[in-house]
């Protein structure tokens, strides 16, 4: 808190006003960054669009989050793998904006035989933990190429890891 309040010119004591803990602060930024990702992902979703497509869009906003606001993905990304306590008597992160959006992008994948029926989280640990790798090795400025670049890789990888295979759909 104490470097928070720095960097916002206040006192500990202020914040303290409108958070009750560092958790709850954390959740609370944690329900915006959920948000303003998800929100991208329900305009994505809203396109009559094919999956393989919807994948690059959903693909490209995160690693535009990535490049253009590193301290927003970092920390969503900080939170929701590493930091359990801050759901302790909140909704689970499986409850979230995000979460939501991705699964009913994949549903109706789904449900259009696009994308193989399978547990969701395995779907999305695929997506976070791909997209969060890169994002990080971004961040440790590890990459060859700008981060944007990798945009068609992720997401043709991430289509193939998911999509129907021709005697599945028979």
């Amino acid at each position: 808190m104490p470097e928070l309040a720095k960097e916002l010119d206040m006192s500990p004591g202020n914040i303290y006003r409108y958070f009750d803990s560092k958790e709850e602060l954390a959740y609370e930024t944690l329900l915006y960054s959920s948000k303003t990702i998800s929100d991208e992902i329900d305009k994505i979703n809203a396109m009559p669009l094919h999956s393989k497509e919807k994948i690059w869009h959903i693909v490209n906003i995160f690693l535009n989050f990535a490049k253009h606001s590193p301290e927003h993905i970092n920390f969503f990304i900080k939170v929701t793998v590493a930091s359990k306590e801050i759901f302790k008597g909140k909704k689970s992160f499986s409850d979230s904006k995000v979460v939501k959006s991705l699964h009913a992008f994949y549903e109706e994948s789904v449900l259009k035989r696009e994308l193989r029926n399978q547990d969701f989280f395995g779907v999305f640990g695929l997506f976070m933990g791909y997209l969060s790798g890169i994002a990080y090795m971004y961040g440790q400025d590890l990459l060859e190429e700008d981060i944007l670049r990798y945009t068609n890789t992720i997401s043709q990888n991430i289509y193939e890891a998911l999509r129907v295979r021709e005697k599945e759909a028979i």
